[in-house]
């Protein structure tokens, strides 16, 4: 039977996609990377083997590798050298015969300049290095999760508002476990191979139809408040975030007004074979007992 090993098993992606491929396939037959096994002692539980490894060390990832036919090759965190990282990793499953690889870049529409720091270049490289690789691959490009929502627009939204740098653009947000799901069923089929998907959400929002939305949920209006990129970080380290992770966020802002993910829908429905979460779903299930 193929093995099929997902990398970062204990964080949530990684998680997920391990989850729904249990749904499609014997456990005994899927292998979880993680850099401290102890941590996904609930999927070894499941049957799940789970196996040590770190991206900084290629000797490990080629032991950790053997006997597998696919990879799921899970995004590095931003700002941790992730072309080393990711290269290792490809380059490791190259030595352990390793045979097909799908990735998770942020999508990057051909048409669009955006580039968000530490993630577009760098998911861009690794595309690269899997058509240089010789390897068959996949790319399963993500737009900004939906439970990130909460994270851009701040702690109290229903009180003051969507507070957001001016700006008109929508994106496609999707759930994490929608796109670990598609993961899951590009990973335990053939003939997705060479082949881009765009997971969008479906219909993309902006930040002003987010606003209708928790407006909707609260019974009351929830107004929407453009500032500039310096208001917005104020506001975000005026509830507590750190002013690395407000800049952050605003690269993300930014990437929504710019229209850098309001692409073409359809992948990820298609995949899943129903309608994905939308964004009204998740906020009206986050927000409702707040606005009670």
């Amino acid at each position: 039977m193929t093995k099929i090993l997902v990398t970062g098993a204990t964080g949530n992606i990684g998680r997920k996609t391990l989850q729904h491929l249990m749904k499609r396939m014997p456990a005994t037959d899927l292998v979880g990377l993680a850099r401290d096994p102890a941590k996904a002692a609930d999927l070894a539980a499941a049957g799940i083997d789970i196996r040590q490894g770190d991206y900084f060390d290629p000797d490990g990832l080629v032991r950790a590798f053997e006997g597998i036919e696919k990879l799921m090759l899970v995004s590095a965190t931003a700002f941790t050298d992730r072309n080393t990282q990711h290269q290792n990793a490809i380059s490791a499953a190259r030595q352990a015969g390793i045979k097909y690889i799908v990735y998770m870049p942020i999508i990057h529409e051909a048409a669009s300049a955006f580039a968000l720091p530490d993630i577009t270049d760098q998911d861009l490289f690794v595309e690269e290095q899997l058509k240089a690789s010789g390897l068959a691959y996949t790319l399963v490009g993500h737009p900004p999760f939906i439970e990130s929502i909460p994270f851009f627009i701040g702690s109290n939204p229903l009180e003051i508002g969507v507070r957001a740098p001016a700006g008109s653009g929508k994106a496609g947000f999707a759930s994490r476990d929608d796109l670990a799901e598609a993961h899951a069923v590009v990973l335990s089929e053939w003939g997705h191979e060479y082949k881009t998907y765009t997971l969008y959400g479906d219909p993309a929002v902006s930040f002003s139809d987010i606003a209708d939305i928790l407006s909707d949920v609260s019974g009351k209006k929830v107004p929407y408040v453009a500032g500039t990129d310096e208001d917005y970080i104020a506001h975000l380290m005026a509830s507590g975030l750190p002013e690395p992770a407000a800049r952050f966020a605003l690269g993300w802002m930014q990437g929504v007004n710019s229209g850098a993910w309001d692409g073409q829908a359809g992948d990820l429905e298609k995949l899943l074979g129903r309608t994905p979460m939308t964004a009204a779903e998740f906020l009206r299930t986050t927000y409702a007992k707040r606005a009670r």
